[in-house]
């Protein structure tokens, strides 16, 4: 008898969704050359079966559990996992080497690809913060912890675990309200305060943390970024995790409540650039968020798509129903828009990584883009999932299938660093202050200039510069107003513009097709009319290559 799985629960577990993936595969070979096949594969494959069950199986009966005090009677603090997401999440980092590529010398485009193919916002959140940790030591560690990126990265064992603890509770995203304190005792930093929405909490080795240093202004300026062991130099544990939060969603990484009380801790870099420190490291996890998101999308799509092929109603499977095609492409086109516009993000913070204080002009220009990638992509994999449910139909709202819980998942990708508002606001501030807008404009003039479609490139890239325009020109309460739909506006025609290009690259009129369609959805409120022969089932049926 074989080894029970979740087989007769979910049409999308079992398959490699590397292979199968005919989109992300094209968008690699337009950055890169290649799709990096020789090393995505077994991801792909490992993703579709281990990491899809693992992940079911923690969401629906088997939460991190806090454990406060060891056996010996002291203060423990640790989180227990469920032994298989703790294999899984070894596994990706140590044999599979997500978290590798940038510390070698290889794009970012696969490490986001990772993060992409195993879909689950929780355990991808393990990783996350992990790179993130890794990153700031790398850039900006002294010499008693900057050798630690090794092991938090998977190229040195053991495998350690980081963390990232920014937000306290009376300021949430705004972190100029933050209360933590750092001192200098005998050339020892300690810090003292209350992290609220603390993820990695119980795993981490080592976090990083923001805390007001001695004698900085206040807001965001008086804030240092400071690495924090979870061992103090004396063998001793050096914070204390007080609670787990009970979530909706994403529990694969447990998040919790970190109080600080003279913990022991390492200045990252100039006190006065901390602010800078964390942004710069945000940008990775919006970037994460973002790629995130469209990856819980296309697990919800292909959930939906398969049972649709297999699903009857009326006489025949409902896939072949107008209105089921109808809402197969138009999810299919969000997948694919929002690729695109993610890796043209992910390729500009590829180019600019190591740029430190003060940032190169194209540092701001990959931080605006991830500010609109992260909305835009968040607000996809919200409906994506929503609608995957309803083809379902009731059985979409049981617990016991797959497809309900990507709807969850999704929910938190608006939220998680940063909320929309926060993005909408912070990409305004990137256009007016950082006149983040110049190499953008330029690279869609190249783009418009070459296009399959010179016309909607045109209107693309005029969409792209009214928007700037508005905000530039625009009286500041009425754009702070209009800020979400701006971000949108420019998003679209990024996107737009990202497709075309990619058509140029592979020489593939398919993407200058889905731009068409997409311009359609979103700029003219929707697809008019039934697209020409063969579009709908060409997108459907070999998309998946399944």
């Amino acid at each position: 008898m074989p080894l029970s799985s979740i087989e007769d629960l979910s049409l999308a577990y079992g398959h490699n969704h590397f292979l199968i993936d005919r989109p992300l595969r094209d968008i690699l070979r337009s950055y890169l050359g290649t799709d990096h096949s020789g090393n995505l594969d077994r991801l792909g494959e490992y993703c579709g079966r281990e990491v899809y069950e693992a992940s079911y199986r923690i969401d629906y009966s088997s939460r991190p559990e806090l454990i406060t005090w060891s056996v010996r009677g002291a203060r423990a603090d640790i989180v227990w996992l469920d032994p298989y997401e703790r294999i899984v999440i070894e596994k990706l980092v140590s044999e599979y080497k997500i978290n590798t590529h940038p510390f070698q010398g290889a794009p970012w485009h696969l490490h986001y690809t990772g993060i992409y193919l195993v879909g689950d916002p929780g355990i991808s959140c393990i990783l996350t913060i992990t790179i993130q940790t890794a990153h700031a030591l790398y850039k900006y560690g002294g010499p008693e912890v900057r050798d630690l990126y090794m092991n938090l990265s998977g190229m040195r064992n053991p495998p350690m675990w980081g963390a990232t603890w920014f937000t306290e509770i009376q300021g949430g995203s705004d972190l100029g309200s933050n209360q933590t304190t750092a001192k200098n005792i005998n050339g020892t930093w300690r810090l003292n305060g209350y992290k609220y929405f603390a993820s990695g909490a119980g795993l981490a080795d080592i976090a990083l943390a923001t805390a007001r240093y001695p004698g900085g202004p206040p807001g965001v300026k008086g804030l240092a970024l400071y690495a924090v062991p979870r061992l103090n130099s004396r063998g001793e544990l050096n914070f204390y995790v007080r609670r787990l939060k009970n979530k909706s969603g994403t529990i694969a990484v447990p998040t919790g409540e970190v109080e600080f009380i003279d913990s022991e801790a390492y200045l990252l870099g100039d006190v006065r650039h901390g602010i800078y420190y964390t942004l710069e490291n945000l940008i990775v996890s919006r970037l994460a968020n973002s790629i995130g998101a469209v990856g819980i999308a296309r697990k919800a799509y292909l959930e939906a798509y398969l049972y649709a092929n297999s699903r009857r109603a009326f006489g025949k499977p409902i896939i072949e129903h107008r209105l089921v095609q109808r809402d197969l492409l138009e999810m299919e086109i969000e997948i694919e828009a929002m690729l695109a516009l993610t890796f043209k993000a992910i390729d500009l913070f590829n180019s600019v990584w190591k740029d430190k204080p003060p940032y190169s002009e194209r540092y701001h220009y990959a931080r605006l883009l991830t500010h609109i990638a992260k909305n835009m992509t968040a607000e996809a994999s919200s409906w994506i999932t929503q609608r995957s449910m309803e083809i379902y139909g009731g059985i979409g709202f049981l617990r016991e299938y797959p497809v309900e819980r990507w709807h969850r998942e999704a929910l938190i990708t608006p939220i998680w660093e940063g909320t929309s508002n926060i993005q909408a606001l912070d990409m305004v501030e990137a256009v007016v202050r950082k006149r983040a807008y110049g190499d953008l404009l330029e690279e869609l003039k190249a783009v418009r200039s070459e296009a399959y479609s010179r016309d909607l490139a045109s209107r693309a890239y005029e969409l792209v510069e009214d928007s700037i325009s508005t905000i530039v020109r625009g009286d500041s309460d009425q754009v702070e107003f209009l800020a979400k739909d701006l971000l949108r506006s420019i998003g679209y025609g990024v996107a737009i513009l990202a497709l075309q290009n990619i058509s140029l690259r592979l020489n593939d009129e398919t993407y200058d097709t889905v731009a068409n369609l997409y311009y359609q959805m979103k700029v003219l409120g929707g697809l008019r009319r039934v697209p020409e022969p063969g579009v709908v089932d060409y997108i459907l049926s070999l998309r998946q290559e399944l």
